[in-house]
C-alpha cells in the first residue's frame, strides 16, 4: 500500500482543514518546500498536495507552487483542488505533476472527466468523491465542500465504468482532519462493490494500526495529513507499517 503524505496549500503555506471547513484552518509550515523535503528525506515516494485555495475558489491558485514543488523533489506528487479544465489538467501534467486529482466534476461532469481519462490515460488521473453521510446514504460533496451533488456515492461512480478509470480517493469528510479513524466499513463496500478501482483511503487516519487496517479492507493507498502534523507517528513508521 501506498502513504500518501499530505500538504494542503493555502496561501502558500501548509495547513489543515476541520472536516473540510475552510472557518477551522490549522497553520502549520511555512515552507512546503521543507516540509515536502522532510517526506522525501523519509523515504515518501509519492505525497499529496491540495491546492484548498482553488477548492474554494473553484479555479486554480496555486498551481505554480504545486509545479515548483514537483520540480524540486523525487517524489512523485498527486495534486488537486480547483481543477475545472483540461488546460489545468495539463498544466499540472506539464509541471511535473504526476497524478492530477479530479474531484468535483467527476460528479458533475462526469462525461468530461471520461473524456480525459481517454486523453491523458487512466495511470495520470485520480477521481476523488468526497462524500458525506446523508441518512443511509453517503453524497458526495462539491466545489469545496459546500455543495452536495444530487447522485450518491453509487451513481457517481457508476459513471466511471470498469475499464476506464483506475485510481479513487475517497474522503469521509466527518472524518478529515478530526483524528477518528477511516471510514473502514465504507471502504470495504467500495472496494467489494468497485474491485476495478485502486482505493485510497483519506480522512481520519490517526494511528499506525489505522493503515494496515485500510490496506486489510483492500486499500491501495492512504492519504496522511494532520496525524504526521502532531507527531502521532512518523512517515518512517508509516512506511513500516504497511511493508
Amino acid at each position: 500500500m501506498i502513504v500518501y503524505p499530505a500538504i494542503d496549500l493555502r496561501g502558500g503555506v501548509c495547513v489543515r482543514l476541520m472536516h473540510g471547513r475552510f472557518d477551522q484552518v490549522t497553520r502549520y509550515d511555512d515552507d512546503p518546500h521543507a516540509r515536502l523535503a522532510t517526506f522525501a528525506a523519509a523515504g515518501a515516494r509519492w505525497a499529496h498536495i491540495v491546492d484548498l485555495d482553488g477548492a474554494e475558489a473553484g479555479r486554480a491558485v496555486q498551481h505554480p507552487l504545486i509545479g515548483d514543488l514537483s520540480r524540486r523533489t523525487d517524489v512523485r506528487i498527486q495534486s488537486g483542488g480547483g481543477v475545472r479544465s483540461e488546460d489545468d489538467v495539463r498544466a499540472l501534467l506539464g509541471a511535473g505533476v504526476s497524478r492530477v486529482v479530479v474531484g468535483s466534476l467527476a460528479v458533475s461532469a462526469p462525461e468530461t472527466v471520461q473524456a480525459w481519462l481517454a486523453e491523458f490515460g487512466p495511470e495520470r488521473l485520480t477521481l476523488a468523491l468526497d462524500v458525506k453521510a446523508d441518512g443511509d446514504r453517503w453524497v458526495p460533496a462539491l466545489k469545496g465542500w459546500t455543495e452536495a451533488a444530487e447522485v450518491d456515492l453509487w451513481a457517481a461512480l457508476d459513471h466511471h465504468p470498469p475499464g476506464t478509470a483506475r485510481h479513487l480517493l475517497v474522503t469521509d469528510v466527518g472524518r478529515d482532519g478530526a483524528l477518528t479513524g477511516p471510514n473502514l466499513d465504507l471502504l470495504a463496500e467500495i472496494v467489494r462493490r468497485r474491485p476495478d478501482l485502486q482505493v485510497q483511503a483519506s480522512g481520519g487516519v490517526a494511528a499506525l494500526s489505522d493503515l494496515p487496517a485500510a490496506r486489510d479492507v483492500g486499500c491501495a493507498g492512504a492519504i496522511v495529513g494532520r496525524a504526521l502534523y502532531e507527531g502521532r507517528f512518523t512517515v518512517e513508521q508509516a512506511l513500516d507499517a504497511v511493508r
